[in-house]
């Protein structure tokens, strides 16, 4: 079973491009939205949250942990596979690597919460790997509270989104990462701001392409079951209706979200 937690319902959009990825494995989802939003917290307290979230989904018969949480993977992700023995798979090394094969005037953008911009993950990942490239981040905070509240079209959101990318666009990026599980759900706003010319990594479609390769490279790591035993469970932490339209929204589909 492949268990993915998120600090709210951001990560379920890795969760369902698993879902179509990899239709033959079961999941477990936990979704910290009574804690959410994880980027303005203290390394600490981001780390603790994230052992007690893995601790969830191993309880729940979790063989393999996706942290689908930009903020959790550049701060927790060292600490969890330290304490536990399962692969621990974060999302920004699938969407570095991307950006880095996408990119052509090796100019790239880098949107994500203030622990993410912070630590530098993502300017560290990319320029190891390609030291003449230059990466721009920018924090943009007041994204994900928007996302859970579910304000995805409102006008504000609208003016927020402008002035977080101006720097950004000022900087002739051509590639940028969406460093924030959220995100995806404001892609086509973005895309509009940041101009077409721009190419857009999305670090959930990313993460569950690079699970599948890893599966595909580890088949006996965890169990597969046949497609009619595959089952989905989605806890959180705190349940409201808000959440449970963007959970509907992401997936398409009626959602049950267990509170855990």
């Amino acid at each position: 079973m492949i268990g993915i937690f998120d600090s709210g319902i951001g990560g379920m959009t890795v969760a369902r491009a698993i879902e179509q990825l990899l239709p033959e494995y079961s999941l477990v989802y936990y979704g910290d939205i009574a804690r959410t939003p994880y980027g303005p917290k203290s390394p600490k307290t981001i780390t603790d949250y994230s052992i007690r979230n893995t601790e969830f989904l191993l309880g729940k018969g979790a063989e393999l942990i996706i942290i689908a949480c930009n903020t959790a993977s550049s701060v927790a992700t060292l600490a969890l596979r330290e304490r536990f023995q399962v692969p621990i798979i974060e999302v920004v090394t699938p969407a570095a690597s991307r950006a880095i094969s996408s990119s052509k005037n090796g100019r790239i953008g880098v949107i994500g919460t203030k622990a993410t911009v912070k630590s530098g993950i993502y300017q560290r990942t990319i320029t190891a790997e390609r030291p003449g490239f230059k990466v721009y981040s920018e924090p943009c905070p007041l994204l994900v509270p928007l996302v859970e509240e579910n304000w995805l079209n409102k006008r504000e959101t609208k003016m927020i989104l402008r002035r977080y990318l101006h720097p950004l666009k000022d900087k002739q990026i051509d590639t940028l990462v969406l460093g924030c599980t959220h995100y995806p759900l404001l892609k086509e706003l973005i895309q509009h701001r940041i101009g077409k010319q721009v190419t857009l990594i999305d670090s959930s479609i990313e993460t569950a392409q690079y699970v599948k390769e890893f599966l595909l490279h580890n088949p006996t790591l965890i169990s597969r079951q046949g497609q009619e035993e595959v089952k989905h469970s989605y806890y959180v932490s705190d349940c409201t209706e808000t959440a449970m339209k963007v959970a509907q929204r992401i997936f398409s589909r009626p959602m049950e979200l267990t509170l855990a």
